[in-house]
Formats: C-alpha cells, structure tokens, sequence
C-alpha cells in the first residue's frame, strides 16, 4: 500500500516487529545521545528529506565501495566486517532501538570510523539509496514470521527485495542466513525473480558457513535449540546476464 496519509509525503507502510525491549543501561542511553547522531548516514527520515533526494555515499565514506546490513540486530556481524574491511563504508539499518544501542558500544569498543547508522525501517533506507550504490548486502536471521498468515511481512517479499534489487551493483553479492526451512523456501522462490542468481552447486555452499562470518547471538540461539543454519548467496544479475 502506497497511499500517502501524512503531510511529508510518506506512504503508508505497515511495521511489524519490535522497536524497544527492556529498560536502557545507562550507558547505552550515553551511547545513544552521543554516538548515533555523529554516526547518521545522512538525511533518510521523511520529515528531513521529503523530496527523497539521494544520500551523498562519496563524501560520505570518500569514495569506497558501500556494504548494508538489513537488521542487524547486536551488531557482532557488522562490526566484525567493518573491523575486517575497514576500507569499505557500512550502513547498517535496525528499528530495534536496544540492538542500536548495542551496536554502538561494540563500535567504541572497536574502534571502527566506518560504519553509518540508520536507526529505523530499512525501507526508508532504500528510499534514498543511489540507484546501483550497494556492493554488498546481507540479511542475517531475520524475523522468521513463522506462521503462514504473517509470511508477507517476511523481508523477503516484493515489497522488500524490489528496492534492493535497484540499489545493488550488477555483480553485487546479497546474503542470507537463516534457520527456518520455510523461510529458506521462499528466499529461493522470491529472491531470484529480482534479478538475483543463487550461488551454490554444492551442499557445502548453503550448508558452510562463509570464510569470514561471524556467528551471531541469533545463530547462537538457533544452534542450542537444534536448528540448522541455510547460508544462502546470490548475485546480482548485471544488464548483460
């Protein structure tokens, strides 16, 4: 649904999920009055930029090549590539206001300068996005949405993986992990009618692990309780595939 209902212009979009959870520690409170505003990627929110005009991804990381990490929950993965690739910007989007808060204290403890944070719907990232800007993406134990009526608030639904697809390179690498087998389902079904090829030809590759992955505390969780991770890789299709 598209229909504007608000005076900025924002279309209506439903959001399901979580935005806060138990009581802030102080410190992360600290954190977040003074890291997340130093660390906006720019003007995404409707009510800062109604016109939609695209964010400034040379100045903003000097011209490196750009990751996204769609929900990132603690932060453990995208501070752990960041510390790894640190001549690669990082934009990670996450509405859950205690996992932002999370993510900010491992970044301090880190020390990465490369990493922008955008504290809210990754749709809303998308809007403002450069067409082609992203070189990769990953989508890490997203919200399962286990039962069927609520399979369309899935991340990986037209809604969703139509304004990816526009933002992602021809060639750029899209990520997905996760332990549900339905889900892993309708990843295979959805993601390649974007214009997305799934890399594997083997068992190993769905079932391994990347080389440089890091297991977060959703994968943790999964693992104690006897479900299996999917590690699951697509490419971008260019113009000439």
């Amino acid at each position: 649904m598209t229909t504007s209902n608000h005076h900025s212009g924002a279309p209506w979009r439903n959001f399901y999920g979580r935005i806060k959870g138990k009581a802030l520690r102080p410190s992360q409170q600290v954190y977040l009055d003074e890291d997340l505003g130093k660390l906006s990627p720019g003007a995404v929110g409707w009510d800062l930029n109604p016109d939609r005009e695209p964010l400034d991804l040379d100045t903003l990381f000097g011209g490196r090549e750009v990751w996204l990490e769609i929900g990132f929950g603690g932060g453990e993965h995208m501070v752990h590539q960041a510390a790894q690739n640190p001549g690669v910007g990082f934009i990670g989007a996450e509405p859950y206001i205690n996992g932002v808060a999370m993510l900010l204290g491992k970044i301090r403890d880190a020390g990465c300068d490369n990493i922008r944070i955008h504290p809210g719907d990754a749709r809303d990232l998308f809007d403002v996005l450069p067409a082609g800007s992203i070189s990769r993406a990953f989508l890490l134990y997203p919200d399962p949405w286990p039962k069927k009526r609520h399979h369309r608030r899935r991340f990986v639904t037209p809604e969703h993986l139509e304004p990816l697809a526009k933002i992602l390179k021809p060639g750029a690498i899209f990520r997905v992990a996760t332990d549900i087998p339905d889900y892993v389902r309708q990843t295979l079904e959805e993601v390649p009618r974007f214009g997305f090829d799934w890399l594997a030809e083997r068992p190993a590759d769905w079932r391994d692990p990347w080389d440089d992955w890091m297991s977060t505390r959703y994968e943790q969780k999964a693992l104690r309780e006897g479900r299996v991770p999917h590690y699951l890789t697509f490419r971008r299709r260019g113009a000439a595939d």
